[in-house]
C-alpha cells in the first residue's frame, strides 16, 4: 500500500527543460570554446546547479557562473515554465482522497515554493525539501529520509516520482518505491536501467499504481 507520494519538481512536474538547457548555454557561451548542446547537457540534469557548473565549465569555483545563472533564469522564467499534463487535476484528486504529498528537490527553497505557487500546486503539498534543508543532495538517500521523517511517515509506503537516475537512486537507498517518468529527457530506456518500480506514461498514470478507479475527464 502507498499512502505517501514525493514529487521531484523540475522535468517531473513543472516543465522546465527548456529554460535550463537556454540558461546554460547562455552562460557558458563566454567561458568555454565550444557551445554546448542540448544533448551535452541533458545527462547531467538532476545535479544541482553547482555540480552541473563545475562539470560543464572544468572549474571548481563556479559562484560567478551560478549567480550568472540564477540571474538569467529568473529573467526567463515565468515565460518558459509550466507544468507537465495532468498534475495539477492528479495532485488535487489524491490531495481530496487523502494522500500525503511532498516534494523533493536539488532546486533551492524560494525558487521551489516560487514556482509551486505560481501554478496553484503548494496548497496540495505538506513538505517541499529543497537543496537547502540537506546536507548531501541526491542521489544521497538523505533528501528522500528527510521527507519521510518531517511527513512522520513509513518509506515502505512511500513512492518517490522522478525524471533522472539520482530520484532513483536516492528512492532506493532511502527504502522507498521509485516511479520514473517517460517524459523524462533522459528517456524511458535510460531510467529503467535503474530498476523503477513504476514507469509512469503520464500522470494519471498513478491513479492506477495506487489501484484508483477515477473517471476520465
Amino acid at each position: 500500500m502507498i499512502d505517501t507520494i514525493l514529487f521531484d519538481l523540475d522535468g517531473t512536474i513543472i516543465d522546465t527543460n527548456e529554460l535550463i538547457i537556454s540558461s546554460f548555454q547562455h552562460i557558458l557561451q563566454p567561458h568555454v570554446q565550444q557551445p554546448f548542446t542540448k544533448e551535452q547537457i541533458i545527462p547531467h540534469m538532476g545535479m544541482t546547479l553547482q555540480q552541473q557548473l563545475q562539470q560543464f565549465s572544468g572549474r571548481s569555483d563556479v559562484e560567478d557562473l551560478v549567480t550568472e545563472y540564477r540571474s538569467y533564469s529568473s529573467s526567463r522564467h515565468d515565460d518558459m515554465v509550466q507544468p507537465f499534463p495532468h498534475v495539477e487535476e492528479v495532485m488535487a484528486t489524491l490531495y481530496q482522497k487523502g494522500y500525503t504529498l511532498g516534494v523533493v528537490t536539488t532546486k533551492m527553497k524560494a525558487s521551489s515554493l516560487m514556482v509551486l505557487e505560481m501554478f496553484g500546486l503548494l496548497k496540495y503539498l505538506k513538505e517541499v525539501v529543497t537543496l537547502d534543508d540537506v546536507n548531501h543532495p541526491k542521489p544521497h538517500p538523505e533528501p528522500v529520509l528527510t521527507a519521510v521523517q518531517r511527513l512522520g511517515v513509513k518509506a515502505s509506503t512511500t513512492l518517490m516520482i522522478g525524471d533522472s537516475p539520482a530520484d532513483l537512486q536516492s528512492a532506493r537507498a532511502a527504502g522507498v518505491q521509485s516511479a520514473a517518468v517517460a517524459w523524462s529527457l533522459k528517456g524511458a530506456d535510460v531510467l529503467k536501467k535503474y530498476e523503477p518500480n513504476y514507469i509512469l506514461s503520464d500522470m494519471k498514470d498513478l491513479y492506477h499504481v495506487l489501484g484508483l478507479e477515477i473517471e476520465a475527464k
